[in-house]
């Protein structure tokens, strides 16, 4: 199958890694991965900050850059929603969140994967409420060997980043995260993995500054590891 990357901005300017591991993930498993190279933001920053013309005329052009795809994927569930609520149907229905197309729509759990770490799973709001990916990427995650799987509490708690919430609501969000910092903790995971760069981002900024020794890394990296 030709896969059509949509590499997301924070993966574009921020996590490139994110990116990069999609790839060599989808090319494992026997896809041709095509990069448009017109690709830009799919304007869910500006639709969701309240510039809602200026984040719709940016989905239009996803539209026209991803017309002839046969299939869309990216590592962001929250990228994936937007398109899927505010691009045409024709075109959302061919979107999908890596997690998402591999074990739902290949029907594939065992990417080939190892990673001999204990890890801990964050499922985002976005994947959660948006796309309802279920448990696709605990599915993916149970199959990769030498990992040490563990159950996070309170997983569906979001972590307080929500873009700008996190500025607007700074207080409440730094609230939301020090819960989520601490049952991430409480599980003495060396990992913490979701498949948004964006809450990774928050919850990773947060372990940082308390010298955790815990790292965030991104679903499709472990997914990459061999």
């Amino acid at each position: 199958m030709r896969v059509s990357l949509f590499i997301t901005c924070l993966a574009d300017t921020l996590f490139p890694e994110a990116g990069r591991a999609t790839v060599q993930v989808l090319e494992r498993l026997g896809h041709e991965v095509a990069f448009p190279a017109d690709q830009t933001c799919c304007g869910q920053m500006h639709f969701n900050t309240g510039y809602t013309e200026e984040g719709l005329a940016l989905a239009r052009r996803f539209e026209h850059v991803f017309a002839n795809a046969e299939v869309v994927v990216c590592p962001s569930a929250s990228c994936a929603g937007m398109v899927r609520e505010h691009c045409s149907p024709e075109l959302g229905a061919r979107v999908f969140e890596l997690s998402q197309f591999l074990v739902d729509e290949l029907g594939v759990e065992d990417v080939g994967a190892y990673y001999p770490h204990r890890v801990t799973y964050h499922p985002t709001c976005h994947a959660l409420r948006v796309l309802h990916v279920g448990d696709a990427p605990l599915r993916l995650l149970r199959a990769v060997r030498g990992i040490d799987l563990v159950e996070l509490g309170d997983a569906d708690e979001c972590c307080g980043f929500g873009g700008t919430f996190a500025v607007k609501n700074a207080d409440v969000s730094s609230a939301m995260l020090t819960d989520k910092i601490a049952h991430v903790l409480e599980t003495g995971a060396e990992v913490c993995t979701a498949g948004d760069s964006s809450c990774l981002m928050h919850i990773g900024g947060g372990l940082s500054r308390q010298r955790a020794g815990v790292r965030a890394v991104h679903l499709a990296e472990i997914l990459a590891s061999t």
